[in-house]
């Protein structure tokens, strides 16, 4: 709320204050706690297309899965051998569309199957002529779970009712860049505090998050860029936790921060920001999931995940590199529903992928649903 005071404080913790690499070097690294699904998703494009860049996945359920992508894709033809449904099958990159790219089917909604159950193609409109959309989110904290989706190079972001038959909230000015309390510059991803501030990761050309009340009106933001800490370099992603804390992924700088909600105040706003904890030794950080016990990063050059205690202490690392099932060229963002069954979009392979726990798994080793669970509706 605009009357709240956020004071982001050193934890005294000698850990939390040390980078991982001090800590624990780089962790333990083995195989892939996963199974993946073949095939899952069924191809629904009319003939001569498939998808494009897949940008973001958000399960919503373990029979309600969003997917963001970047237009479809128009196949060559004629169409070479080996095509499996998605255009990465036959060694183009769904991020180079060149003129091959069609504004449709922007935000479509898929089954535990993989079944397409609905699109959203009357909001196809806001992202023509531009990258198309970047993530995709719901806050666990918001009973009418509004659907947000950020527009990186339309330097907005989106919040859509439910079931998309409404564009509630809009932030920022379309097609018009800046860095004041009105506008973005090439935002990257969206993040919710339980009281339902809104924290906008902006992103490539600010290099800040920028705060917002619940009714989207602006409260404050904090980074510039830089190497530093407290500052930027391309803020590629932001998640909380319901304790308070802040991840922010500076991509460019290969490093995870960390910030910390301590002090409130009734009568007043102004936030004094400081890190607690710089996570470093990172390759290119693009998403960040944290649950209660855990945080885990998609790092992608090469592509892998890494599992972390609060700490940052590094408890896993699998590799996911590769064209070939289960693996990927970019790990863009992912999820987990409430079996536990993994979901991850790739940007360059053009598909979103489903995995499911190996049955010899380590519990210790696999994802649990964001916390708190999505709250239900009133």
């Amino acid at each position: 709320m605009r009357s709240s005071v956020l004071v982001l404080a050193v934890f005294v913790t000698a850990g939390l204050l040390a980078s991982p690499s001090s800590l624990q070097e780089l962790g333990p690294t083995g195989p892939n706690p996963y199974d993946v699904l073949e095939n899952w998703m069924t191809p629904f494009a009319e003939d001569g297309f498939a998808w494009g860049s897949h940008a973001g996945v958000f399960v919503e359920s373990h029979d309600r899965i969003f997917v963001i992508q970047r237009g479809e894709f128009r196949l060559p033809d004629p169409l070479p051998s080996g095509f499996a449904g998605f255009v990465g099958s036959i060694g183009l990159n769904a991020l180079r569309p060149e003129n091959s790219r069609v504004w449709k089917n922007c935000i479509f909604i898929v089954d535990g199957d993989g079944d397409l159950i609905d699109t959203w193609e009357q909001w196809d409109h806001l992202f023509e002529g531009s990258n198309g959309p970047h993530k995709i989110r719901i806050s666990p904290y918001d009973p009418e779970r509004h659907v947000w989706v950020v527009h990186e190079t339309g330097h907005q972001v989106f919040a859509f009712s439910n079931d998309g038959s409404e564009l509630v909230m809009t932030l920022g000015e379309k097609d018009v860049s800046g860095d004041d309390e009105a506008h973005f510059g090439r935002p990257q991803d969206v993040a919710f505090m339980p009281d339902g501030r809104i924290l906008v990761a902006d992103g490539l050309d600010n290099s800040r998050i920028v705060m917002f009340d619940a009714e989207g009106a602006y409260l404050t933001d904090f980074g510039e860029k830089g190497t530093g800490r407290g500052e930027f370099d391309g803020v590629h992603a932001v998640a909380t936790s319901a304790d308070g804390r802040i991840y922010v992924a500076d991509r460019n700088n290969a490093r995870i921060q960390v910030f910390n909600e301590t002090t409130r105040a009734a009568a007043w706003y102004h936030p004094h920001i400081s890190p607690i904890a710089v996570w470093t030794d990172f390759d290119f950080p693009n998403d960040i999931i944290v649950n209660g016990y855990n945080v885990w990063v998609a790092d992608n050059q090469p592509p892998k995940i890494v599992q972390l205690d609060l700490n940052g202490n590094r408890e896993y690392t699998w590799d996911i590199a590769g064209d070939g099932p289960g693996q990927y060229r970019e790990l863009h963002q992912f999820g987990v529903d409430a079996n536990g069954n993994l979901y991850g979009a790739d940007n360059v392979m053009g598909r979103t992928q489903k995995f499911v726990p190996k049955a010899d798994a380590s519990p210790a080793h696999l994802m649990r649903i964001q916390e708190p669970p999505l709250m239900p509706k009133p």
